[in-house]
Parts: structure tokens; C-alpha cells; sequence
């Protein structure tokens, strides 16, 4: 997913905790801070309203500890959380997504409803929970310091609570000035989601509905410390869901959709910074308990995520599919040399080594050989340039077979270039042998 042009890009995987997420780190902080503040007792419950990874961290942590426990989510999560949910043993109350926070029926009402009504319970509350920011400064900051040998220039990472980014980016930031060095930390957050107007200091816009689970928020939390932060983008459901699936097929990563938010933003920050640079981005859970959600093609389709573009794939797709390397014509080579190397190669192209930089790139065909030779424009001695035409049909790694299919209408082939470098040919059979075998 990365090329030559941008900065390393770093993964910090937190699948491996013992539930499964990032948010292990801070239930067991939590609960532990409560333990020792005399808040938990036995036959103790924890109360909580969450996304799923906060809650499937404080049911592990109850098991274990021998507490009761229930959750409070919203009804767009996904199926797999509620059922991992259940497997700990914890209750597990849906409540609409559609509510603002301080609706007597959302789910953050109706947890602290449930903790207060309950002998024993306690809301652990992990948007003001200062245990919640700690436990990363604790941990994940300095895990990620001594994984790198100090060496990153910039932590992307989405935002919940906050708590995952305010307390590792304290940390890193502090360490960096200790180094006399400076750490540029970016969060992007889901369109819809409040963080950005707030951070910009804007007028908040109303919240919307956005599909991507676990970040974004529509009220400010006390976990978040802007001041350690540089940045809030938006990033958008299908590019966040897109992402996900690409860092699963192109990386063997399997992550969820927040990842997805928050690996689109660290490949936007590593070709800022450009080559020479370290990007370190934390991916909170695996893609296990998304199967029902950016991974399932329906879902994805009902959702409006998958255009005719993601249907077909990309140019990089098919050229994996079918690699081969390039064949150039040298820009002084005769026109009989080229075109008996077309002949033995069986192909009836050729993109032409480039000159200088700012020269158009061009390109030989069969047809202008052909053409050259009976207007006598040219002879077989003579050099191919005579009989080139500049480059036409150009299409990038990342383009759309779409696109591709558009070059078709005036070109026999696409030529894929990345930078100055033609990387590719595509043909029209290559396209239909790709479409064929993805079907």
C-alpha cells in the first residue's frame, strides 16, 4: 500500500491483546484503579456503554475477576461483538444508535441508569475515566518507543474516548522533546463524528450517523487531550471500509473498519513526509468481528460502499494477477530492430525510454510502424522516434479498472505509469483473462 515516494509505515497490531483489542489495555487499568480506590467489591458489576472492544475487555477482566458485568451498545454494531459479548457471560442491552447521548434511551443513559439501579454496580465510564489515557501512557506509548528505538516522526491513530491516543502520544511526545526531536501526531476521525469541528475550533455541526464502529463521538469526552494532537482529518465510511479490506489482501493484516480510518490517514501523512521518515499507526482490533459488516460484499453493496469501480478491482490488482516486465524501445533504436523484437515478443507495442524529465513520454505501435513505412516517413534504418506518437491512455496503480475501460474506447492498450516509469501494459484480453478469473 505504500510506494518509494512516502515515508515507512509502521503498524502497531493490538488483535494480540487477550480479548482482542486495544481497549484491554485501559479495561484492566479501570477496573484495577477501582479495586484499589475500594469501588469494587465482591459480586460487584461492571456497567458499561461501548462500541463492543471497551466492553469485551471489562467482561474478560470480570470473569476473571468474578464480577458481573453488562454493556450497553448502540444497534450498528456488529453481531460478532454482541455474541463475543455473551460468550464472556456478560448481559448485553441494544439501544438506537439514532439518540443523542443524553437521551434518557441511548446508551450512555441507559447504562448509568442500570449501574445506579444495580446493588453493586459501577458505570465504569471510559469517555472520563482518567484511568483510561493512563493505562496508554503506561503501556502502549512506551511499547511503541522501545519498538522503534525512538526512531518515528509522526502516530496516527483514530479517536474514541480519546484515551488511546491522548495517553501514547503524552508519552512519545515527551520522550521525542527528550531526544531533541519533535513527533507530528495525526487523528482521523469519521465524517459525521464531532472531533473535527472541535479540535479546529469550529462550530460543531449537528452529528451524524456514520457506520464505522469505535471512533468518532457526538459529545466531547474527558479522556481527550487535544493538546498532544496536530491534526483531526475526516476520512470517509467507504474510504475507512476500503482501506480495511485492501490492508487484509494486500498486507495479510485483518483488521476492522476504524483500522481502515485510521490507515487511510497514516498513508495520507507518509506521502506528506516523504521518503526517510517513520509513520507509526495503531490498528485496535482484528477483522474477526466485522464479518458481518466491511467484509461482507452484500452489506458493503446495501450500504452503498461498492461502486462498479470496486466490483471490477484496480490496475494493481490485475497487474499482480498478471505480472510481466516491461519491454522499451531505446529512442535510437532502428524501426527493423523494434519491430522484430515485436515479432518474437508477440506483442505490438512499445512504451519508449524516456529523455529528459520534462520530455512527453512516448510510445510505438505496430500501426505507426506500419504507417510510417508505406507514407515513406520512414525506413527500416531509421530511428524509432521517427514513427512514435506521444503516450496516450495513461493510468495509475490505484485507478479503477473503470478507468481502464474508458482508455479502451480510443486506446488498444493502457499504459500504467507511476511517477516518470511506465510500469505496465494492459490489454484488452489481459483485462478480460483478470475479469474472468475474479469472477
Amino acid at each position: 500500500m505504500t510506494d518509494a515516494r512516502m515515508a515507512t509505515v509502521l503498524v502497531k497490531l493490538e488483535n494480540y491483546n487477550p480479548a482482542g483489542s486495544v481497549k484491554d489495555r485501559m479495561a484492566w487499568n479501570m477496573v484495577r484503579r477501582a479495586e484499589e480506590a475500594g469501588l469494587l467489591g465482591p459480586g460487584a458489576t461492571l456497567v458499561e456503554s461501548t462500541s463492543g472492544n471497551t466492553g469485551l475487555g471489562l467482561a474478560m477482566t470480570a470473569a476473571v475477576r468474578g464480577y458481573g458485568c453488562i454493556c450497553t451498545m448502540p444497534d450498528k454494531m456488529s453481531k460478532e461483538k454482541i455474541d463475543m459479548l455473551k460468550a464472556y457471560g456478560a448481559e448485553v442491552i441494544i439501544t438506537r444508535t439514532d439518540l443523542p447521548h443524553d437521551h434518557p434511551e441511548s446508551y450512555v443513559e441507559v447504562a448509568k441508569r442500570i449501574a445506579a439501579e444495580t446493588p453493586g454496580g459501577l458505570y465504569v465510564d471510559q469517555y472520563f475515566n482518567r484511568h483510561n489515557p493512563e493505562a496508554h501512557y503506561l503501556t502502549t506509548g512506551p511499547e511503541i518507543w522501545r519498538q522503534t528505538d525512538g526512531r518515528l516522526d509522526a502516530l496516527v491513530g483514530g479517536i474514541g474516548t480519546g484515551g488511546t491516543i491522548s495517553g501514547a502520544a503524552k508519552y512519545l511526545k515527551e520522550k521525542a522533546a527528550e531526544a531533541g526531536r519533535s513527533l507530528f501526531v495525526s487523528c482521523p476521525d469519521p465524517i459525521g463524528s464531532i472531533y473535527h469541528d472541535a479540535f479546529h475550533q469550529r462550530e460543531i455541526r449537528p452529528p451524524g450517523i456514520y457506520r464505522v464502529e469505535g471512533i468518532g463521538h457526538d459529545f466531547m469526552v474527558g479522556t481527550l487531550d487535544f493538546s498532544v494532537i496536530d491534526e483531526v482529518t475526516e476520512v470517509s465510511d467507504k474510504d475507512s471500509f476500503l482501506a480495511a479490506r485492501q490492508l487484509a489482501r494486500r498486507e495479510g493484516i485483518f483488521a476492522g473498519g476504524s483500522a481502515g480510518t485510521a490507515i487511510h490517514g497514516a498513508l495520507d501523512v507518509a506521502r506528506r513526509l516523504g521518503p526517510g521518515k517513520v509513520v507509526v499507526v495503531i490498528v485496535p482490533d482484528s477483522g474477526d468481528r466485522y464479518l458481518s459488516k466491511c467484509y461482507d460484499n452484500e452489506w458493503m453493496r446495501d450500504m452503498g460502499f461498492f461502486g462498479p469501480e470496486q466490483r471490477l478491482g484496480t490496475v494493481r490488482e490485475l497487474l499482480e494477477f498478471k505480472p510481466g516486465r516491461v519491454e522499451f524501445a531505446g529512442a535510437d533504436e532502428s524501426i527493423a530492430s523494434v519491430a522484430r523484437r515485436m515479432a518474437d515478443l508477440g506483442i505490438s507495442q512499445m512504451p519508449i525510454r524516456a529523455g529528459e524529465a520534462h520530455e512527453p513520454m512516448m510510445l510505438i505501435h505496430e500501426v505507426d510502424l506500419l504507417h510510417g513505412m508505406v507514407a515513406g516517413e520512414c525506413t527500416a534504418d531509421s530511428d524509432v522516434m521517427q514513427a512514435a506518437k506521444p503516450m496516450h491512455g495513461v493510468v495509475r496503480l490505484d485507478d479503477s479498472l473503470t478507468k481502464v475501460q474508458d482508455v479502451f474506447d480510443d486506446e488498444n492498450v493502457a499504459m500504467v505509469v507511476e511517477d516518470t516509469d511506465v510500469v505496465g501494459v494492459i490489454s484488452k484480453i489481459d483485462m478480460v483473462e483478470f475479469l474472468a478469473a475474479r469472477s
